[in-house]
């Protein structure tokens, strides 16, 4: 039988799902694994480089990989990034799994994430981008997550206690 993640967390880039995920695990008692962290170290190369050097459709082929196999392997808390749900085979593995969708508004995303040039999907207008990113991905986040979690005006911590308490997990 292989590993189940306890909590898979999802949502845009920028919302906070790897230093909510490292809170969770903590919270948890269980290991912390980003899939982005996981291509970087695969890669040997940033994410933007990925996506400047060979473009979206072998980055999303890479993301595949790397999520089936931190999916098939790793049984703490998973952050994925933030087009990862764009599959759909990766959609139905996240299927019976615990996820939970981090969501927040765009006038939080510029806040936390200033819209800067390391984000390659939001290299043109960002607040545009992030807009028609969220319009294409919202219905995919929630079609597939255990509970929803606003992170607007939040704190991490008080992130990491709603998605407790959203999922009834008891803290180690």
């Amino acid at each position: 039988m292989s590993a189940v993640p306890l909590v898979v967390l999802v949502g845009p880039m920028g919302v906070g799902k790897s230093t909510v995920g490292q809170l969770l695990a903590e919270r948890l008692g269980v290991g912390y694994r980003d899939t982005d962290e996981d291509i970087v170290a695969e890669q040997g190369r940033a994410i933007a480089e990925i996506f400047v050097d060979e473009g979206e459709p072998a980055f999303r082929a890479i993301e595949k990989r790397a999520v089936r196999q931190a999916l098939a392997d790793h049984d703490g808390v998973l952050a994925l990034g933030g087009g990862a749900i764009l599959d759909e085979d990766t959609r139905a593995l996240l299927t019976g799994q615990r996820v939970v969708y981090l969501s927040m508004d765009v006038e939080e995303a510029v806040k936390r994430t200033g819209l800067n040039a390391a984000r390659p999907l939001l290299a043109v207008n960002p607040r545009k981008q992030w807009r028609e990113l969220m319009e294409a991905r919202r219905h995919l986040y929630e079609s597939i997550a255990t509970a929803v979690v606003s992170t607007d005006g939040r704190t991490p911590e008080e992130v990491t206690q709603a998605a407790l308490d959203a999922l009834e997990l008891k803290e180690a």
